[in-house]
């Protein structure tokens, strides 16, 4: 049977909501990585170094007896974010500031209006050497959904790191050639994270056959040609610059299952596997590790994760639900289907 040991895993994009939810969901991502960074958009939002040091509080409160597990933690940067923030984050440990656009995607309600005029608080971050991450998307209605990441690449990241060429930038969670194409491009400073649903599905999974609103997310998916870039630049020449960020978004079966559409994927149930199912295709799985455990470690400044992580090559079926919190389940990506690969754990 085919086995596959690599140092342990970080997710470098992770939600894990609050209360009850984030008890539920916790210990799938505690089980396999070692770290990830934690996205700060609750309701409301951790905006402060307080906000963040009693939700890392909570979120280690809930982890499972004995877990190694880390939490790094950040902060939602708004209109009101200043340069004494900035320092005061970093002092604490807090290790970046997330970009939500106001209205781009889930609790986004406090988001950024104008970037630009918060160019004295990114040239704080670059000299403090915190880092900016970037859910890169207009918001302009105008501009059709499909095209929101490449216009956002032109209208605000180039002009972004032209003003602030020493900021430390992950655009997280890319979709497209364009955005795969700017990080290639790009110097050392900027990286990308990538989920496994953009990886793995383009939006004919969404669209074709009636909508599957368990593969609605924000950014949407893309066409089959920008998945295909993903799987490139992951595996490619400038692989060193992209790594695993899930952007795991846990959503009530009854909130997804509505009106509403909630944006999100929860994948943190078999995430390093799902991953592994894309290197495997794409006959690549020698560059996992880096992508899932040195990368993101490396461009963050941390150590690598001192444990290891083994694969092994065995069909395994996804939960079709699981509990989420009070009288609430939630569908996993991948639920009630199989998956390639299973993890070995030690229990």
């Amino acid at each position: 049977m085919q086995t596959l040991t690599i140092i342990q895993p970080d997710d470098m994009h992770l939600h894990l909501r609050d209360g009850e939810a984030l008890k539920a969901v916790l210990p799938f991502t505690a089980r396999q990585m070692g770290r990830a960074v934690i996205m700060p958009n609750l309701k409301p939002p951790v905006a402060s170094v307080a906000d963040a040091l009693a939700y890392r509080a909570r979120i280690e409160a809930a982890l499972p007896e004995g877990s190694t597990f880390e939490p790094l933690m950040t902060l939602y940067l708004t209109d009101n974010t200043t340069p004494d923030t900035v320092r005061e984050a970093k002092a604490a440990g807090i290790v970046a500031f997330k970009l939500y656009p106001a209205g781009a995607t889930t609790n986004s309600d406090s988001g950024v209006t104008d970037l630009f005029k918060l160019i004295p608080v990114l040239q704080t971050m670059a000299q403090e050497g915190i880092l900016f991450l970037v859910h890169g998307e207009v918001t302009d209605p105008e501009i059709d959904i499909f095209d929101r990441e490449a216009v956002f690449i032109e209208r605000v990241m180039k002009p972004v790191l032209e003003k602030v060429p020493a900021l430390k930038v992950v655009f997280e969670h890319i979709t497209t050639a364009d955005a795969a194409r700017l990080v290639m491009e790009a110097g050392e400073n900027v990286a990308a994270s990538v989920t496994p649903q953009h990886l793995l599905l383009n939006r004919n999974d969404l669209l074709v056959g009636g909508v599957r609103p368990h593969h609605y997310c924000l950014p949407v998916l893309k066409r089959e040609s920008h998945r295909k870039a993903l799987v490139a630049a992951i595996t490619g020449e400038k692989a060193h610059k992209f790594f695993l960020g899930t952007d795991s978004a846990p959503h009530a079966q009854s909130a997804k299952e509505n009106a509403c559409g909630c944006a999100g994927m929860f994948s943190a149930a078999t995430a390093i596997e799902l991953y592994a199912e894309v290197f495997e295709a794409a006959d690549a799985l020698d560059k996992l590790e880096a992508f899932a455990a040195q990368n993101g470690a490396h461009f963050y400044g941390l150590p690598e994760n001192p444990h290891t992580l083994t694969l092994v090559k065995e069909t395994q079926l996804v939960p079709p639900k699981v509990p989420f919190g009070e009288d609430e389940v939630l569908v996993p990506m991948r639920g009630g289907e199989s998956v390639g690969w299973r993890v070995r754990y030690a229990d």
